[in-house]
């Protein structure tokens, strides 16, 4: 075993890198553990990439804010790993460097033209309506028809808010800008486009139910999307989930056309392959899709007939996509750290000492939050198995500086305004008190500097 206390750096303080904070923090190992976050806020998607109407999925907030509140992980926010700090420089104040930055961008989708003016990534825009610093403060919300291509839930989430009315968001944390944004919309009919059938779609049932009880917003389904077969009657059967699913599409079948008066309009649909994104002088004009078939395994096969939707805005909710960090191994193709349980790999295959990964950014896009911390303990299971043995057979080297103050010292020199949990419960307080004002939980404050003023006590409310 090691005779000193162990320094570990965590990279993304989102649920990955808190978690793994908190399973660190009771492990075997004494341990200081230091948690960096690019951004002035902590909690990562929690925050940044849930809408702002499910306040039961932002509830996971709370147990995270108990542990850092307990004060035994350092909070320091407001510093971009690359730029601010390298690894090298890491590597000179802690034993171990956990990655856990998630995945925040957008996959691509790969057809005609998907980069025209009026096609956006999900991901871009669920930043936008959560009030995420470094996107633009406004959202080129022109479109009457809407087409957003995915059956997961950050697609009904994009379907959902460009639906809704604006009023109807008002008791939520939607920041002004977003409110203003959204007043404005013309849209009256979003279309969801699925390319198999509706036993196949990723909606969770609660997510699907709430779709249903919107105000004034009808939803459409087509009785031609729906076909099952035999993968898909053994996939109703062997998850509640998928059944609870199916039962809710189902219903919305069977009922009356005329009792659809609503002012908007989410069209679901499904067995709908996106083709090809139609566009005139450089602008969305429409989306072409092929209609797909069933083959008995619950895939599906083209049928080389092709329907065109008259629309001006397109999103992609096809699923999010990691980035790479400066000089830490990444796989293009998958979009992830290479890794083996959570051991960075390099590019010899050999675990690099000292490097770990959790999250997204380690596995991809998938699973909920059980699987975030179940995640989360497999890596810090190996890091205390290496550090264990480690410093005694020579394969971990010691940070040479061990004083816990000098990486403050360091960023204070350099003039990096990081924050720190002292300064969240200062903004997070700053919020609520905005919120209050409005008979709301919260308002959200945008801008970057205007957070990192308000967490460092250079804003103060009045």
């Amino acid at each position: 075993m090691p005779t000193t206390q162990i320094r570990v750096a965590i990279v993304g303080a989102g649920p990955a890198g808190i978690y793994a904070a908190d399973i660190l923090s009771k492990s075997d190992l004494e341990v200081e553990v230091d948690l960096f976050e690019r951004l002035p806020a902590p909690y990562g998607l929690v925050r940044y990439g849930v809408a702002p109407d499910h306040p039961r999925i932002k509830g996971i907030i709370t147990a995270l804010y108990k542990v850092l509140q307990r004060g035994d992980i350092r909070l320091i926010g407001n510093v971009d790993f690359g730029t601010d700090l390298t690894l090298e420089d890491m590597r000179q104040y802690y034993d171990a460097v956990i990655f856990s930055t998630g995945a925040i961008r957008d996959a691509d989708l790969n057809i005609p033209g998907i980069d025209l003016d009026g096609s956006y990534g999900a991901a871009d825009f669920v930043s936008w309506f959560d009030g995420h610093p470094d996107v633009p403060r406004t959202w080129p919300l022109e479109a009457q028809h809407v087409a957003v291509l995915g059956v997961g839930n950050v697609a009904l989430d994009v379907a959902r808010i460009l639906a809704k009315h604006v009023e109807d968001l008002m008791p939520t944390e939607i920041p002004a800008n977003v409110a203003e944004g959204l007043a404005k919309s013309p849209v009256t009919d979003v279309h969801v486009f699925g390319r198999r059938g509706p036993a196949q779609v990723k909606f969770t049932p609660l997510e699907l139910r709430e779709l249903g009880h919107v105000p004034d917003v009808d939803i459409v389904v087509y009785p031609e999307d729906f076909d099952f077969d035999e993968g898909s009657e053994e996939a109703i059967r062997s998850s509640n989930q998928t059944k609870q699913v199916v039962k809710t599409l189902t219903d919305w079948t069977l009922r009356d056309p005329s009792e659809l008066t609503a002012s908007r309009r989410i069209h679901l649909h499904f067995l709908h392959k996106p083709h090809e994104v139609l566009g005139a002088d450089g602008k969305v004009v429409g989306l072409r899709t092929e209609r797909t078939e069933l083959t008995g395994d619950g895939n599906v096969r083209g049928t080389d007939q092709f329907e065109d939707f008259e629309i001006q805005a397109v999103y992609r909710a096809v699923g999010y996509f990691g980035s790479p960090l400066p000089d830490v191994p990444f796989d293009d193709g998958a979009g992830v750290i290479p890794n083996d349980g959570g051991r960075v790999l390099g590019a010899d295959g050999e675990h690099i000492p000292g490097l770990y990964t959790t999250g997204w950014i380690k596995r991809g896009p998938v699973g909920l939050i059980g699987h975030t911390k179940s995640d989360a303990a497999e890596t810090i299971r190996h890091l205390v198995e290496d550090v264990t043995s480690g410093f005694e057979d020579g394969t971990l080297t010691p940070a040479p500086e061990r004083d816990p103050n000098a990486i403050i010292e360091r960023l204070e020199n350099q003039g990096v305004p990081y924050t720190t949990w002292q300064g969240w419960e200062l903004l997070d307080a700053y919020e609520r008190s905005l919120g209050e004002e409005q008979g709301r939980e919260r308002v959200k404050v945008v801008p970057r500097e205007e957070m990192t003023e308000i967490s460092r006590g250079v804003t103060a409310r009045a």
